[in-house]
């Protein structure tokens, strides 16, 4: 097996939860904004997209390099051993960005880059004439921050946050990615009741059930990389024999999701189906508000509307606020809700155990954490 560097790109915040993550499946980290450094091998990259809940995307970093002029960018790419990741029928397109950088021409560094690596895989290859590109898909990324460039493959195609599930989503979706790092931080395990007052099509429960029954994310998808002769079948034949060995179907789960909307609410059920959930998970229509229970010890994971995206602002602020007063009824409860709204904590009624910045896209929010008292029976 061969040894590549790699990378798990991750959303700003949710840095510290990949790299648990990463370590979790046997490899060393090293951490950068945005970014989860590693080395493995092609089992690796398989296990890697296959098992990573909340990472973006899993890349090979071919190389990296100080980038001042277009020449340096033009050697630099072409001195890389492409020919090691590159059939001679690769189709290679080239995204990129720049930032902070003399080179700040996107598309001029994109078509240089692309000379470059044409020019290499000729000479590599022993060919005069044109590559045709008619073969498997390398998305190719040139990266260039502070004027030094970063050559990226991408292994996974679409973002890890695809997991195959949500056939419909509703008006303002939660990333999978963000659903998943929210149950993370919350260390909810699956011995606890969970909530979510405002499911949505079901994405926050969903990846709870999934954490709680041990099962990859990606095991019902397809990666770009699949495509590559080097990644072999088999690795990805062991790799999902091994998430299906490790997947514990019979674990109990005690998931409620609820949501105003009757039509979220059936969206919910129908992405629950699809997922292989059927009747595991119970989905009902109910404003947050009327939340009751005589369970103990539950954890409430929720992403209410902002105000800015959805709704009226003072009715949010209302439901905030109602939540608040009839939490103080279940003191084993813990509370963990995603909002952008400055004044939730004054809404709510008390000061939050913890709060945790985080993006929900491009919006900057905090996950306000209200911890539950240990019940008697702890």
């Amino acid at each position: 097996m061969t040894k590549f560097q790699l990378v798990a790109t991750a959303a700003m915040g949710l840095e510290a939860i990949v790299a648990q993550e990463v370590q979790d499946l046997g490899y060393e980290t090293r951490v950068d904004n945005g970014k989860v450094y590693f080395e493995g091998d092609e089992t690796a990259i398989a296990r890697c997209n296959l098992w990573l809940r909340v990472a973006d995307r899993v890349k090979i970093v071919v190389g990296q390099f100080p980038a001042h002029t277009f020449d340096q960018l033009f050697e630099s790419t072409k001195a890389l051993d492409w020919g090691r990741y590159l059939s001679v029928d690769a189709a290679f397109p080239v995204s990129g960005k720049s930032v902070k950088s003399k080179l700040f021409s996107v598309p001029d560094c994109q078509a240089i880059v692309k000379k470059a690596i044409v020019e290499k895989m000729k000479s590599h290859y022993k060919r005069l004439g044109f590559l045709d590109e008619s073969g498997a898909t390398f998305k190719i990324e040139v990266s260039i921050l502070k004027d030094v460039a970063t050559l990226t493959i991408d292994t996974s195609g679409a973002g890890l946050h695809k997991r195959g599930y949500r056939q419909v989503q509703g008006e303002a979706p939660l990333k999978e990615t963000l659903a998943a790092a929210l149950v993370k931080i919350s260390k909810w395990n699956p011995n606890r009741p969970f909530v979510d007052l405002f499911c949505g099509s079901g994405t926050i429960p969903l990846e709870a059930a999934m954490i709680g029954q041990n099962i990859a994310p990606g095991y019902n998808r397809e990666f770009i990389s699949e495509e590559w002769a080097w990644m072999k079948a088999k690795i990805w034949d062991e790799v999902r024999d091994e998430a299906d060995s490790l997947a514990n179907y019979d674990q109990p789960l005690q998931i409620i999701g609820s949501d105003i909307d009757h039509r979220m609410i059936s969206i919910a059920q129908e992405n629950a189906l699809e997922a292989g959930f059927g009747e595991l998970l119970t989905f009902k229509q109910m404003q947050a508000t009327d939340f009751t229970t005589r369970l103990t010890d539950g954890v409430i994971i929720s992403n209410p509307p902002y105000g800015e995206r959805i709704g009226d602002i003072e009715a949010i602020e209302g439901v905030i606020k109602t939540i608040g007063q009839v939490m103080k009824n279940y003191p084993t409860w813990s509370v963990y809700m995603l909002s952008s709204m400055e004044n939730f904590e004054q809404c709510y009624g008390r000061q939050a155990t913890k709060k945790r910045k985080l993006f929900n896209g491009f919006i900057r929010t905090d996950l306000y954490q209200y911890w539950g008292q240990k019940s008697k029976r702890d």
